[in-house]
């Protein structure tokens, strides 16, 4: 197994690897009572965790929410929590999610506000889950006004990414969460650079990118929980990625949105004067090399519009993550209209 310890005032371990589930009944040991929140396709990977809680002694039980984006709503949240009235959950017990960044987000959010907080554990189930939100502690859920608008800071009790459950994930699934980990490499660890370079799937070192991507994950959010200075670099790329995912009502899956924002982010960059022409080629290059999408072809007005209200703007003030130089990342503050239209033509444009 792999381990990558994440800081903080409440530190706990992301575990990465084959059969890691397994050790759940560890992470909770004595706790009462726990709620397995999951969709309906993870059934029997809940119906597993249920297994080993209640082996461990815990009283577990299941909660089904609807799959994808579709469980990030209000109305899901509400009809959990009465579920969790059901069940008895108290400030000793825990919640479980099991599945992927959506799920991740919706069970983290309902363990941070049931009891004003109890326990959450993670059992990522996608490459998007296990390196993006199962950790640092962000849940949220969607309003129609944007993406995660609601959420609260809550970080889990540990994460279990049991790397077992990637081989059955859809291609498409496992490409787009891949697009986390590419931009871990453009902010922090050119050795991911190389190794996707080496085999753009990711398959042969799953592991190892993984693991790297937690890495530059547990570094920042370690650093900074509340997402005020070097963890906002973290969401290179998620802008404009962001902006697609709600212009498209969620259509696009969130790594493939992402994609196309660090092409936009990289060109920025170009514009402003910070990054080079073929550092910024070198995000399309690989990127394509991934499968991954590099143009959208959309309303440019009305993803200015969402840009404006996503929870990195300040005010009226738009703010990008670029960067200064591979690895090198900082913050773009009121970019000229020009530059935001040359990185608009940039991904809207055959290239």
């Amino acid at each position: 197994m792999r381990r990558v310890t994440v800081g903080g005032e409440k530190p706990y371990d992301v575990v990465i690897g084959p059969g890691a589930q397994v050790e759940l009944g560890l992470v909770l040991a004595g706790t009462p009572k726990a709620a397995v929140v999951h969709a309906p396709p993870l059934a029997a990977l809940a119906g597993a965790a249920v297994e080993t809680l209640q082996t461990a002694g815990v009283a577990a039980e299941a909660v089904v929410v609807p799959d994808g984006e579709a469980a990030k709503t209000a109305e899901v949240a509400a009809q959990a929590w009465e579920q969790f009235g059901r069940l008895g959950l108290t400030r000793s017990d825990a919640v479980v999610g099991v599945g992927g960044g959506a799920v991740t987000d919706l069970a983290g959010f309902l363990a941070a506000t049931w009891t004003r907080g109890v326990r959450v554990v993670h059992l990522p189930t996608s490459v998007l889950g296990m390196v993006d939100a199962a950790v640092g502690g962000k849940t949220g859920i969607n309003t129609g006004a944007g993406k995660n608008l609601v959420g609260a800071f809550h970080p889990p009790a540990g994460v279990l990414a049991d790397t077992d459950v990637l081989a059955g994930l859809p291609e498409a699934e496992f490409r787009a969460g891949m697009a986390e980990v590419v931009k871990c490499g453009f902010i922090a660890d050119g050795e991911i650079l190389d190794l996707l370079a080496a085999d753009p799937t990711g398959r042969r070192d799953t592991e190892e990118l993984i693991e790297r991507a937690v890495r530059v994950k547990a570094d920042a959010v370690g650093q900074d929980l509340f997402d005020t200075g070097v963890r906002e670099y973290l969401n290179y790329g998620h802008t404009l990625g962001h902006a697609i995912e709600r212009v498209e009502d969620f259509g696009w899956r969130h790594g493939e949105a992402v994609a196309v924002g660090l092409v936009f982010a990289a060109e920025l960059g170009v514009q402003a004067g910070r990054l080079s022409r073929a550092e910024a080629d070198r995000h399309r290059e690989l990127l394509t090399a991934m499968g991954l999408p590099t143009r959208y072809d959309g309303d440019w007005a009305a993803l200015q519009s969402v840009m404006r209200v996503d929870k990195k703007a300040r005010g009226a003030t738009l703010r990008f993550v670029v960067l200064d130089g591979l690895g090198n990342p900082g913050i773009l503050t009121d970019p000229e209209p020009a530059w935001l239209d040359a990185a608009w033509a940039a991904v809207s444009e055959e290239q």
